[in-house]
């Protein structure tokens, strides 16, 4: 794809262009905008992207008809940077099973077995074959994860296809099909990709931030004694490593699990001196869930092995969704996923032995009236219910409540959903089984979205590894059925399957 010459588009000539609902080649010639071509585009290029080009390129699609558009060098770079900052170092495990191989579509063999072979150890197999009577459910370390999808990478042939870019605007085609239009990241010159079909695949918009922070930092600009789990934040530890403080973790999943575990090991390990106050905004006490599916809880937290459970995906439960309203499917996505965190013996005796010495301590409630003194100190009120207030004081806030859901803060989704895109009944992207945007169909070429983005249609853990993967095989199939690529058939997947053994290009 040669690169034609640069142009810089004019605020004023992009809101012109941006006001049409559907473009030709005169119109983008007319805004001096060059086209580039391909035959299938993926707009995101993390690990959404990864799964859908790696099941196309496996389907025989080559790499010169698929043009990948994303910010970052590598599919694995938004989620590294988001594990990095919640704490998991590259030994960590994540919540992911072991056939959740997002590198390889066949799930065998798994991440146990490469784990087995790298490490030269049986204890990875030992714990798939055993779990979860005997051991707790195996889990890839998040290098393990980092590794193999570097070398599918490779092999798929990922430079190839990866346009360096910001994706600002899908329309419509006049006569069929999409045109992308997207700036460089060097010089912010305009062109526009023109294709037949569209996916995409931009996550969450980035880390949710709770209204008493976002006040907080309108009257105080930035302040360094709040932190939000899912970005950079070392500077917090390093700081209680060097003096005594009081930290407050907020919220109840596996990242705020993983955020008490660092700083209990900070305390062990280096010598901190720090108290944690846990605030919880309901405290969970024992089981939790309807009668038919009920969870174990304690301490404050609602245990569950994996953000949905292995039923979500397929069965009774996948044929109960795919017959379901939308209103109906976030109701019962409500029930089986919510704020869970995994059941790991290591982090529950650090957490029980903080409260036998007294330097952990859980409190339920909602923090008030954050602000900051003048000493740096922070200072809230901590209320439950209609009990009075309580005043508190900590050095640091520590916010584990999760990733933004509003996925029209996504520009490209937003204008996305100006333009027709429907909305399910968890403000998602409404998407058909097949994962395509029908609302935005354009004659022949269609338009899909995965990932976080479609949370609350007919398959439930559209975010996990298996999800991602799950969706892009839908995706593959339903173009296989518009002849872009031939669906991997039994033969065609073991001769693939070899291939992929080998390290062989697709």
């Amino acid at each position: 794809m040669p690169d034609e010459p640069a142009v810089t588009l004019p605020l004023a000539a992009r809101a012109a262009l941006l006001a049409h609902p559907a473009w030709d080649e005169s119109l983008l010639a007319a805004a001096a905008v060059p086209i580039r071509d391909a035959h299938f585009v993926s707009i995101g290029g993390g690990l959404g992207s990864f799964a859908v080009v790696d099941f196309l390129r496996i389907a025989g699609l080559e790499s010169s008809r698929i043009r990948v558009l994303s910010r970052h060098a590598a599919p694995h770079v938004s989620f590294a940077t988001l594990a990095r900052a919640s704490q998991l170092r590259p030994g960590d495990r994540l919540r992911s099973d072991s056939s959740s191989t997002i590198d390889n579509i066949w799930g065998w063999p798994g991440y146990a077995l490469w784990e087995a072979w790298t490490e030269r150890s049986l204890r990875p197999l030992w714990r798939v074959i055993t779990e979860p009577i005997l051991s707790e459910y195996f889990t890839p370390r998040a290098r393990t994860v980092v590794a193999c999808v570097q070398r599918e990478a490779a092999r798929i042939g990922w430079d190839e296809m990866l346009v360096r870019c910001h994706a600002d605007a899908v329309r419509r085609r006049t006569g069929g099909g999409y045109f992308v239009l997207a700036r460089r990241l060097d010089d912010e010159s305009a062109f526009a990709v023109r294709c037949q079909h569209a996916h995409i695949a931009l996550g969450h918009p980035g880390p949710r931030q709770q209204p008493d922070v976002a006040a907080l930092c309108e009257r105080h600009g930035a302040c360094p004694q709040v932190a939000n789990a899912y970005e950079p934040h070392e500077h917090v530890y390093r700081e209680l490593v060097r003096s005594p403080g009081r930290v407050v973790v907020r919220g109840a999943g596996i990242t705020a699990s993983r955020i008490l575990e660092r700083l209990t090991d900070d305390r062990d390990k280096l010598g901190a001196k720090t108290e944690i106050v846990h605030v919880f905004r309901h405290y969970v006490a024992g089981p939790v869930g309807p009668p038919w599916f009920r969870r174990p809880g304690g301490d404050g937290f609602a245990y569950q092995a994996f953000n949905f459970p292995r039923g979500a995906g397929g069965g009774q439960l996948r044929r109960r969704m795919l017959a379901m309203t939308s209103e109906q499917r976030a109701q019962l996505i409500a029930s089986i996923g919510g704020t869970t965190t995994a059941r790991r013996r290591h982090w529950q005796r650090q957490l029980a032995r903080g409260r036998r010495e007294r330097w952990y301590r859980a409190e339920v409630g909602q923090i008030r009236d954050l602000d900051v003194d003048a000493s740096g100190r922070l200072r809230f009120a901590l209320s439950d219910g209609g009990a009075p207030a309580r005043p508190c004081a900590a050095d640091f806030l520590i916010d584990a409540t999760g990733l933004e859901g509003a996925i029209t803060r996504h520009p490209l989704i937003a204008d996305l959903v100006d333009r027709g895109a429907r909305l399910n009944a968890l403000g998602r992207l409404d998407v058909e089984p097949s994962f395509e945007l029908e609302a935005m169909r354009s004659g022949a070429g269609r338009l899909y979205a995965s990932g976080a983005a479609t949370l609350g249609g007919a398959l439930a853990p559209v975010d996990s590894f298996w999800g991602l993967m799950h969706s892009a095989m839908e995706i593959t199939d339903d173009l296989a059925d518009q002849g872009t690529c031939e669906f991997p058939g039994m033969m065609r997947s073991l001769t693939q399957w070899w291939r992929w053994v080998r390290n062989r290009a697709p």
